[in-house]
């Protein structure tokens, strides 16, 4: 998990922060920047399924309408067994308890509850199918939506901020909707339906019961001004120590290698004592919220006992009512309290919800052309017309660049770091898009290609290896669809990575875990060029694909390249020069401009940048060499 995501999740592990002392009890929520149009988007995703809402609202209202009418009508049979009791006891002839009556109030009770938790069900069932459509969708535009992107964007953002957005936001939406949604009408619905049976009762009781509101609410607040601070501060304390403790996992190596064991200790010991300050501050002030409105509460039922008492003696009201009265008292706290939370949490779904949205709004790819051109057969000649290039306007990396690269030639592209070799690439298969000029791949505009169709053509092999978490056959297969196993094999072989493979003790089959630290990096170089191969594309898109092997290997993979690049345009971006020197074309670049370009000899001939750079990489070389 990255330090991003930890700070994001917070607390719960939800995207929002709570408290852990009473429950039914959190801190003020994140905030969204526009609460009202994030709701107002949020809802439009929910009015597809306005009809089941309206449907869940029924259900709930009912569901808790008969729960409510529970205690008055149990309030009856206890009246009516008093009644009996004190007839008795006086010696009133005839006198006995009614048990039919009360037998027949049980059994509409236990109706009135079995009906209330038909409804329930109904109502969880449909809701559970309304969010989990709604996040579907949801999910769905923003899977869309992040294919549709540019390039820049990722490179804009950390994977962990994009994965943060994609999972725990869309996670939180998913939970407020499943649970709360249905909570808060429930919640109305009670404090409503409470106030309205505790009047019917007793409307001198119930105003008593209303004066204790204003202590709940003067302790909330004094309780949650004190405890914010402290919860604020374990939350970055804990984003800090989480990003320590994974900063020192992943590097652990590097750590015991240059023998800072004892000081990444001592951070920790540090961190971990202020996380326990501030949460034992946090939890502490917090924890105090529930004795306090317990003792509230309590105060509020001996008022309805004492008072409740007097009417019974002088017939004003009758024991039933009196318990009934007193079960709703008990409860009514219970939806104010949840009506707060779910207030609460609401701030931070919608701030959660604000976040899916901005990756929704995001800036696309510019689309492509209705009327798409197409290329039956690609031979590879590739074009630069006047290309100009930034990655903002007013920051022009590239000026007027023109490069003619004609069938099966291959081009070597060097510079020192940050003279735009990669950003050349990723013109070429419109990762970004120029500002002026075009770029023809047989004399086509790519802008008038079809991108999958563009990237078609080409086949790469980069620095970075990537594999995906499944068996090596699969991953070299992902170079072309319905590629067969002998295929595989035979471009495993053209790659010099057969050999290796067999020796694995399950061959082909061998699982790669999901960072493929299973297999060597060079090896992992190997798999990607025999994906590449197995692609068998028309543009080969090399940048430095022998840099993670050894000497031997790089020479066999060298030679299988040669084969492969024959008859093939070929693009090195290359490091060592020395692995270049027979391209039929050098691009040498600086600061984003092609300032030299020509063969080999040409270019060290013209003593000028190209010259430069091979004779102080070669004597580097000579150096290292004389100093082992």
């Amino acid at each position: 998990m990255s330090k991003h995501e930890t700070e994001h999740k917070g607390m719960n592990g939800r995207g929002q922060k709570g408290f852990g002392g009473g429950p039914g009890f959190s801190m003020p929520a994140e905030k969204a920047r526009n609460f009202k149009g994030s709701l107002k988007r949020l809802l439009r995703y929910l009015s597809v399924y306005k009809y089941k809402l309206v449907l869940i609202g029924l259900t709930a209202i009912l569901s808790t309408v008969f729960s409510i009418v529970g205690p008055k009508i149990m309030g009856m049979a206890i009246t009516k067994i008093y009644e009996g009791v004190m007839m008795k006891l006086k010696g009133v002839q005839g006198a006995f308890i009614d048990f039919d009556y009360i037998l027949s109030i049980l059994l509409i009770l236990v109706g009135l509850y079995v009906i209330s938790a038909i409804f329930g069900y109904i109502q969880q069932y449909i809701m559970a199918s309304v969010a989990q459509e709604t996040v579907y969708d949801m999910r769905k535009d923003v899977n869309s939506k992040l294919n549709k992107l540019p390039l820049k964007y990722f490179d804009s953002k950390t994977h962990g901020e994009i994965l943060s957005r994609v999972t725990n936001d869309i996670d939180t939406i998913s939970t407020t909707l499943q649970q709360s949604l249905t909570q808060i009408i429930t919640a109305v619905v009670q404090l409503i339906g409470f106030i309205i049976m505790m009047l019917t009762i007793s409307p001198f009781m119930t105003l008593l019961l209303i004066l204790t509101l204003p202590l709940y609410m003067i302790i909330t607040k004094a309780i949650a001004k004190r405890s914010q601070q402290h919860f604020a501060a374990q939350q970055k304390v804990l984003g800090q120590m989480n990003g320590h403790v994974e900063e020192m996992f992943t590097g652990h190596t590097i750590v015991k290698a240059f023998g800072h064991e004892k000081r990444s200790l001592e951070k920790f010991e540090q961190l971990n004592t202020k996380l326990y300050d501030a949460g034992f501050k946090a939890q502490f002030i917090s924890g105090i919220i529930m004795p306090l409105m317990t003792f509230i509460n309590n105060l509020g039922y001996v008022m309805v006992c004492v008072v409740g008492g007097l009417l019974v003696t002088k017939g004003r009201i009758s024991i039933g009512d009196i318990q009934a009265f007193i079960t709703y008292s008990r409860q009514f706290t219970q939806p104010i309290v949840q009506t707060a939370n779910i207030a609460n949490i609401l701030q931070s779904t919608i701030a959660a919800s604000e976040r899916v949205f901005e990756v929704i709004d995001e800036k696309e790819e510019i689309k492509e052309k209705v009327d798409f051109t197409e290329i039956p057969s690609p031979e590879g000649a590739v074009e630069f017309i006047d290309v100009q290039f930034g990655y903002s306007d007013d920051a022009i990396l590239i000026e007027n660049m023109n490069i003619d690269i004609k069938v099966g030639q291959t081009v070597a592209i060097v510079g020192p770091t940050g003279a735009g070799k990669t950003t050349l690439v990723n013109l070429l298969m419109r990762f970004y898009e120029i500002q002026n000029g075009k770029i023809t791949v047989d004399g086509i505009d790519i802008k008038d290609l079809r991108r999958s169709d563009l990237r078609r053509i080409f086949g790469m092999v980069l620095q970075d290896t990537w594999l995906f978490n499944g068996s090596i056959g699969d991953n070299i297969a992902y170079g072309r669809e319905g590629a067969s196993k002998e295929e595989v094999v035979d471009a495993a072989t053209a790659a010099h990575a057969d050999h290796f493979i067999r020796t694995l003790p399950e061959g082909y089959d061998t699982v790669l875990n999901e960072e493929a630290s299973n297999i060597s990096s060079g090896q992992k170089q190997l798999l990607t060029i025999a994906r590449a191969i197995l692609a068998n594309p028309k543009i080969l898109i090399l940048d430095e694909a022998t840099s993670s092997v050894d000497t031997r290997t790089e020479i066999q993979i060298q030679k299988a390249m040669g084969k492969l690049m024959k008859g093939r345009t070929s693009f090195v971006i290359a490091h060592r020069l020395s692995t270049i020197r027979d391209a039929d074309l050098i691009l040498v670049m600086n600061n984003g401009s092609v300032i030299e370009k020509g063969i080999h000899q040409e270019l060290i001939s013209k003593k000028g940048f190209y010259s430069d750079l091979y004779n102080s990489q070669f004597t580097s070389n000579q150096l290292v060499n004389q100093s082992i």
